[in-house]
Formats: C-alpha cells, sequence, structure tokens
C-alpha cells in the first residue's frame, strides 16, 4: 500500500455500508434526495439500499466482484450503487457520454458480473448500444469465450438491470430485480457489509491516461471516507445544506464530493441528470438550494442567464469548482451578485481519490482564483524537474502526490502503476505547476496534453487512437484550442493516406459516431506531415501555436 492509511480513514463508519447506515439512523426524518416528484428521507433511503444489496446478494453478487453502473444522476443511481457496494461489490461507474464500445472495453476488462443501466438517456439506448458493441465482439478480451449471459462478446457479464420500468428480453427491470432480493434477511446484508474493512476496495474509477485506453484507480472505502470527511470539513458541508448534484456521479467529484459528503453531513442531495442552465436556476429556486459545485463554466452560465433575476438564488451559499482556469472576476461576481458567502478552488484527480490540494475558508479571492489551494491534511505535494529533484517556490515542474489518498494502483496493471507511483509512494500527476511560498498550488499545463471540454477531461493519445482507426488517416495528433463556450475543445492536425479525398466534415461525422461527444474535435486540418523531434514524438506546441 502507498502513502499512509491511518485509522482515521476508517473514521466512525469504517466503510461506506457504515457509513450509510449511520446517517439513517442520525437523519431519519431528514430529507435526503429529491428527485423530480420523489422526495426520499435517510430513513426511507437506507430501507432502500438495503434492498438493493439484498437483490445483489440473491443475485450471486460476492464481497470483491465488480458492479458497474452506466446511468445519469438520479435516486435509482444512488440506491443501485451504495446497494452494490453494501453487498460487498467493488463499484465501476461507467461515463455516461461512452459510446456502447468504450462501455463494453471498460466492462470485459474488469469482469463486471452485474451491470446496472439507464433505459433511454438524451435520445440514445444505451442497451441497444451495449448490444451492438457486445456482438461485434468489442467487449471481449483476446481468447475470450462468448458467454451465456445477456452479453454473448460480455462472458463475465451474468445481468444486466435496466433502471426503468421496461426492459428488453433477457434483461431485468429495476423492479423484478429488487423482487428478486426479498427472500434474503437483514442478517444476511449486515454479515455482507461486515465482512468489508476499511482497506477493501470500494470503486474502480477509469480513467485515460497518457496511453490512451482508460485505466482503473482501485480506491478503498477508508481512502474514500477519509478523503471526503476532509472535503466536507474544508468546504463546510452541514446539516440543512441543499445540494444541487450537476457533476456527473460515474466522476469522483460527483458521486464522493457529492453522494458521500451529503451522508456524512444528512444534506439533501438534489441530482441533475444534464447540465441545462434554465433547469439549474429553476431547482436552485423551487428547491432552495444552497450548495452548487461544478466546472467553472456551470457558474458563468448561471451568472449570464438573461432570466436570472427572476430566480430566487438568495439560499446559494457555498461553491466548490475547479478543473479549469477559474477567472477571479467569477469568483467576485459570485460573491457580488449572487452573494455567496464560501467559492473554494480544489485540484484533484482519479489517481488520488479526486482530492488534492484545496482552498481555506478565508483565503483572498486572489488566492481562490489563481491557485487550487493547498495540500489537504494528510497529504504532501511538491513539483519536480526532469530530474526529480524538488524544485523551489515559483518553479514550474510536474506535480507530485502522496499520502492516504493515493491510490492502491490501476487494476491489474501493476506495470502502469509502478510507472506513475514511486516505491517512496509519490503519484506522478502528469499535470505541471507551480507551488507559491505558502505552499499554494497552479496548475499551468498538462505533461499528459490533457484539456477539458466543459468540464470534461478529454485525452489526445486516446482521440488520436480512435481517429487513426479510420481508413483515410495515415497521421494525426490532436490538441486543445481555446473555446468561448466550453473552455476548451479538440484541433486535429492530420495527414491523409495517399489517393484519399477525406473531408474535415467527413472526419468529423465519423468521429461522431465512434467517440463520445466531447472527444470530438471541433476542428481538422490537413497537413502535408506532423511536425516531429529527434526522438520521433510531434512536437505539439509548434501545432498549438499555429
Amino acid at each position: 500500500m502507498h502513502g499512509d492509511v491511518d485509522t482515521r480513514g476508517d473514521l466512525e463508519w469504517g466503510t461506506i455500508p457504515g457509513l450509510v447506515r449511520s446517517a439513517a439512523e442520525r437523519y431519519g426524518g431528514v430529507e435526503a434526495v429529491v428527485d423530480g416528484r420523489t422526495r426520499v428521507s435517510y430513513a426511507e433511503l437506507g430501507a432502500r439500499v438495503e434492498r438493493a444489496a439484498a437483490a445483489c446478494v440473491a443475485n450471486g453478487v460476492r464481497v470483491g466482484d465488480r458492479v458497474g453502473i452506466w446511468a445519469p444522476n438520479s435516486l435509482d443511481w444512488i440506491v443501485s450503487a451504495l446497494g452494490a457496494v453494501s453487498a460487498g461489490a467493488v463499484l465501476v461507474p461507467l461515463n455516461t457520454r461512452f459510446k456502447g464500445g468504450e462501455a463494453a472495453d471498460v466492462l470485459a476488462r474488469c469482469r463486471a458480473k452485474l451491470l446496472f443501466v439507464t433505459g433511454t438517456f438524451l435520445g440514445t439506448s444505451y442497451v441497444a448500444s451495449l448490444r451492438r458493441a457486445a456482438a461485434g465482439g468489442t467487449g471481449a478480451g483476446a481468447g475470450e469465450r462468448a458467454g451465456d449471459g445477456p452479453l454473448p462478446g460480455l462472458p463475465h457479464l451474468e445481468q444486466v438491470v435496466v433502471l426503468a420500468d421496461d426492459a428488453p428480453a433477457d434483461f431485468r427491470t429495476w423492479k423484478e430485480f429488487l423482487a428478486s432480493g426479498d427472500g434474503v434477511g437483514d442478517g444476511e446484508v449486515r454479515a455482507r457489509s461486515a465482512a468489508l474493512s476499511g482497506d477493501s476496495p470500494s470503486d474502480i474509477i477509469f480513467t485515460s491516461g497518457t496511453t490512451g485506453r482508460p485505466k482503473g484507480a482501485v480506491i478503498t472505502h477508508a481512502q474514500t471516507l477519509r478523503a471526503y470527511e476532509v472535503w466536507c470539513e474544508l468546504a463546510g458541508l452541514r446539516q440543512g445544506d441543499r445540494y444541487l448534484i450537476v457533476n456527473p456521479f460515474f466522476h469522483t467529484f460527483g458521486y464522493k464530493a457529492g453522494v458521500i459528503a451529503c451522508l456524512m453531513r444528512g444534506a439533501t442531495m438534489i441530482p441533475q441528470p444534464v447540465f441545462n442552465v434554465g433547469t439549474a436556476l429553476a431547482n436552485v429556486a423551487a428547491e432552495r438550494v444552497s450548495v452548487l459545485p461544478g466546472p467553472p463554466t456551470l457558474h458563468q452560465s448561471l451568472l449570464d442567464h438573461p432570466a436570472r433575476d427572476e430566480y430566487d438564488l438568495s439560499a446559494l451559499r457555498l461553491v466548490v469548482t475547479g478543473a479549469a482556469v477559474v477567472p477571479l472576476q467569477l469568483v467576485e461576481r459570485l460573491r457580488a451578485e449572487l452573494h455567496v458567502g464560501t467559492v473554494l478552488t480544489a485540484y484533484g484527480l482519479s489517481e488520488a481519490s479526486g482530492i488534492v490540494t484545496m482552498c481555506r475558508r478565508g483565503d483572498e479571492p486572489t488566492v481562490i482564483a489563481s491557485t487550487s489551494g493547498r495540500a489537504v491534511p494528510g497529504t504532501e505535494v511538491r513539483v519536480v524537474g526532469p530530474s526529480g529533484a524538488e524544485l523551489p517556490a515559483g518553479s514550474p515542474g510536474e506535480v507530485l502526490v502522496r499520502g492516504f489518498n493515493v491510490m492502491r494502483g490501476y487494476f491489474e496493471d501493476p506495470e502502469e502503476t509502478a510507472r506513475v507511483v514511486s516505491e517512496e509512494g509519490w503519484l506522478r500527476t502528469g499535470d505541471v505547476g507551480v507551488l507559491d511560498g505558502d505552499g499554494n498550488l497552479r496548475i499551468t499545463d498538462r505533461i499528459k496534453d490533457m484539456f477539458i471540454v466543459g468540464g470534461f477531461n478529454a485525452y489526445p493519445a486516446e482521440i488520436e487512437q480512435l481517429l487513426g482507426l479510420h481508413p483515410d488517416v495515415a497521421d494525426v495528433a490532436v490538441v486543445g484550442v481555446p473555446d468561448s463556450r466550453l473552455g476548451e475543445v479538440g484541433k486535429a492536425y492530420v495527414v491523409r493516406r495517399a489517393g484519399a479525398l477525406l473531408t474535415a466534415d467527413d472526419l468529423m461525422a465519423w468521429a461522431r459516431r465512434e467517440m463520445a461527444n466531447y472527444k470530438v474535435p471541433r476542428a481538422v486540418e490537413f497537413v502535408g506531415e506532423l511536425p516531429r523531434n529527434a526522438s520521433g514524438k510531434v512536437v505539439k506546441g509548434e501545432l498549438r501555436g499555429r
């Protein structure tokens, strides 16, 4: 195990199911979740989670089995995910922007036994796209047989549960699944939760690294609990808060700084499945929302909405942002125009439980806007040069982090793990940053060339791999370019195969069918050749400078 996970990591709850039960007891009558017309208290939420756990047990889920979830933010996501974890499973959340092939690849690699999936979302049938991908064999690893389960290309996946009132043949509805656990007693569910310890893995968050193919960061119950107890403490989340969770649950920010943090403090969760500024304004006003974390683009669009003054936003008191450059003007406008008492910035990555640095309440607006704050308690941050030597304050270098928050490793990938986590437990983040004299970190660039499209991390290596599959593409490089609406978008520099007549529109239309929308380049420029250095690497700086 890298870093030092002391018993404080277990805190009073021990594990996530311990936290769920504690919240049901402590905050029984408090409203836990508001999802459309459905309102459930903490006591009801606890009972629903136990029922989902019983169904998982009844359907053969054992301690350590991986359970996937591919669905937008909703009460059912919360119940099914916490139910699986309470039955001892390791949760594998899938990005709702994934196409079928991308989802099948992750499910195959983690050998998920059970999958919870949404019905139709944003006009797409996830079941149909997964079926197509699995039938095409995308999901089956080398030498794997087609299984007898609902999806032939995914032999380990025994069941797919559709979080809806109807499901195709071979799949089950959410109601049918829950009913299947009715014969499992409370004692059996409790025994399953009791078999877990703080050291047990709680989830695997798949994240793309420099190599492009997503890798699964394994995080434990203790790491999750300790990291988000710290987050609650620094943010000042409290009982009575009403939290609009727009950040997707498949992301650490949505699931852990959202669901887990609310369970800790008895705050009310209001999941919003898609970010739409009109819906967000209506939710904030109608539900008296007091807490609204999210990327800067979310808060910017809220402030700039022409009908903003028609909504009562006076309950808003806490905003936590990050994931991109935060304009000082945004911090000042949130305070002056919306009277938000606390605006904080933070920085994290999946490999470090989603949290590395955070501002403190009372920090100057300039510190909040120009930095991501200081290392959270129990962790260390340093900036190093190419030789690995620590650099003085003010010098840019690679950001390293060490502490209880550093992942157990990438799932079944010791080589990649060793590449990013040193023997001494230092995680190489791949981000370039500068520390000031007070230890505040400013992220200046990304060694990985990653760019952020409207809050979603886009990885050029992964996009280049996918574009390279087009029969008319001989060579390709992708860089992030500024975009007034989304912050950054991808631009592809493409070398056509000899004799090919590929157009930019053709390639972008093809890309929209093959990858999540945020990965699709918004511009394509055809070039004779890509600029490369002596060792053959593409010189991205030269492309960005064009």
